[in-house]
């Protein structure tokens, strides 16, 4: 079964190269990985890495945008698959700044072979940057060599099927990546765009945490949209997919508000680690709109 691998980057080329490295370490080879950018700043020097080859190896462009990138790199891989079966292969999505155990791949195409039911696999988040201060290099190498303990997680527990995937590391069986694509409409940062892509998925089969592929989300900052937008996107985004139906109501309105009041409290206490008041400042703008009748993910754009 053939392993294929997307990697959307955006301002930091650097960390792109590191994602590189940990994916050439992989001891599942990897038919090839695609790395979409939206200027050349976003892929330079990924070229140049020691572990690059053109062979297994593509760098290209297209409009900017989590799901506008992700979308872009699923077309090619289209044209690199073409004529094959479906079921042969599969494809991983990673952030540039999720750094991966050797064996990930190897895990994760295992658990496709076993199941032909299965679409999709997300696995365990060893250590997540994310929710707090960003994890270095070292550190992501420290955590997946077990020299570090494993932060509490909602990605990690047994082997279970689960109704969506996070993002930062999941693959989908090419039954699924062959046709479907991100929606478009959640511009810049996506925020949500992999629950929206995986519940759609999973009209076609199961969903399932392997504990086997480990990694560590980094939460590097450098090069996310701003926190204005992206609080507007936490409130936009949820409403979005709940008028979509590929969210439920009660769940996307506990993150509306889980998300309000983190926003809140780090303002409040002054949390410089991220941009929390322009994220607040985003969510009331969100608001806003709602009450006036043209919240939508879209509106996103017109904000710096």
């Amino acid at each position: 079964m053939n392993a294929y691998v997307v990697i959307a980057t955006k301002g930091r080329a650097a960390i792109a190269r590191g994602v590189l490295s940990s994916l050439q370490e992989q001891t599942c080879p990897i038919e090839h990985i695609l790395f979409v950018g939206s200027e050349p700043a976003d892929v330079a020097g990924l070229d140049t890495h020691p572990r690059y080859s053109a062979a297994t190896v593509s760098v290209l462009l297209s409009e900017a945008g989590l799901t506008k990138q992700r979308n872009a790199g699923l077309e090619r891989l289209a044209t690199l698959t073409r004529g094959g079966d479906p079921g042969s292969w599969f494809v991983a999505f990673f952030d540039d700044d999720f750094r991966l155990a050797p064996d990930w791949l190897a895990h994760c195409r295992e658990a496709f072979l076993n199941d032909p039911q299965l679409v999709g696999v997300g696995g365990t988040v060893v250590a997540d940057g994310i929710t707090g201060e960003p994890i270095t290099e070292s550190q992501a190498q420290d955590f997946i060599g077990s020299r570090l303990p494993p932060m509490k997680h909602t990605w990690s527990g047994p082997r279970r099927d689960v109704p969506d995937l996070y993002g930062c590391n999941m693959a989908y069986r090419g039954t699924v990546a062959g046709t479907d694509r991100f929606d478009p409409d959640l511009p810049f940062y996506g925020w949500l765009e992999d629950v929206d892509y995986s519940v759609k998925a999973s009209q076609k089969g199961a969903l399932r945490l392997i504990p086997e592929c480990r990694g560590v989300h980094m939460g590097t900052s450098s090069g996310r949209t701003s926190g204005v937008r992206f609080g507007y996107s936490q409130i936009a985004n949820p409403l979005y997919l709940i008028k979509k139906k590929t969210i439920p109501l009660q769940k996307g309105c506990r993150t509306l508000l889980r998300n309000l009041l983190s926003n809140g409290k780090n303002t409040l206490f002054r949390n410089q680690s991220r941009d929390y008041t322009g994220r607040l400042k985003g969510n009331f703008m969100a608001i806003k709109d709602l009450l006036q009748g043209h919240c939508h993910p879209t509106r996103v754009k017109g904000i710096q």
